[in-house]
């Protein structure tokens, strides 16, 4: 259930405002945010489960972030990793449209994916027919489609909104942002497959349960110079800070 807010062209000093929530099994092997050695020019956490990363970006200036689709039955086997999608298109020199043209939808289990540099940004899911090239605007992303009507995806979005209205964006107010453990109204819980307490849980932003929930939140903000700043922090089972790391970077 993870969740991504990405404003483009709405903020004097940041082109580029992406915050992201990267919800997962605590037991789940990962490792925080770092330049990968065997990939260079690559910067992002990483799953040591599947080798393939959640949100990360390149020394190119090209970043990419997915998120899987809840669909209603468990995935087939056989199918590739998800997050192989992300390093494909770091390490590619083609545009973040034409880069998602050339996904095989069908290879993978459900997944969304934006990926983008300073000046184009795209989104695609298998879910749905076409790539959608974004323009100027605020999005909100969890595990159904871009702008899908979830309370998180709406809540945060807006909350995004009111943060640049306000000229408030910064690495301090976009933490506090994705921090919110507010769930939504009892009435608006999609069971699904889950409990009602899990599925009422997962309605947060930003979730806390013992076996599952928010492991790490990204920032990325892009200046009108050209300067990339990361910060990853990340969190315990209990939900309190268990590290952080920050990066700059200029193309």
């Amino acid at each position: 259930m993870c969740l991504i807010a990405l404003a483009l062209e709405q903020d004097d000093r940041y082109p580029l405002i992406l915050a992201a929530n990267r919800d997962e099994f605590h037991a789940r092997p990962t490792k925080g945010a770092h330049w990968w050695p065997d990939k260079p020019g690559i910067l992002g956490g990483r799953d040591l489960q599947a080798g393939g990363t959640w949100l990360a970006l390149h020394r190119s200036g090209r970043f990419a972030t997915v998120t899987n689709f809840r669909d209603a039955e468990p995935p087939s086997t056989g199918l590739l990793s998800r997050g192989h999608l992300v390093t494909g298109f770091l390490e590619s020199k083609v545009g973040p449209s034409d880069y998602l043209n050339t996904i095989r939808g069908s290879a993978y289990a459900g997944f969304n994916l934006i990926v983008g540099t300073a000046s184009e940004v795209a989104y695609l899911s298998n879910r749905e027919e076409g790539v959608r090239t974004l323009s100027p605007g605020t999005y909100g992303l969890s595990n159904a489609l871009l702008d899908g009507p979830w309370y998180k995806v709406e809540h945060t979005r807006e909350q995004l909104s009111s943060l640049v209205t306000r000229s408030d964006v910064n690495e301090t107010s976009l933490m506090r942002l994705m921090n919110d453990r507010g769930k939504a109204p009892v009435s608006e819980v999609e069971r699904g497959r889950h409990d009602f307490a899990t599925a009422h849980a997962i309605t947060a932003p930003f979730i806390v349960m013992p076996d599952y929930g928010t492991r790490c939140t990204t920032i990325v903000l892009i200046d009108k110079a050209g300067n990339w700043h990361f910060t990853e922090r990340r969190f315990d089972p209990s939900g309190q800070k268990a590290g952080e790391s920050r990066f700059s970077f200029t193309t």
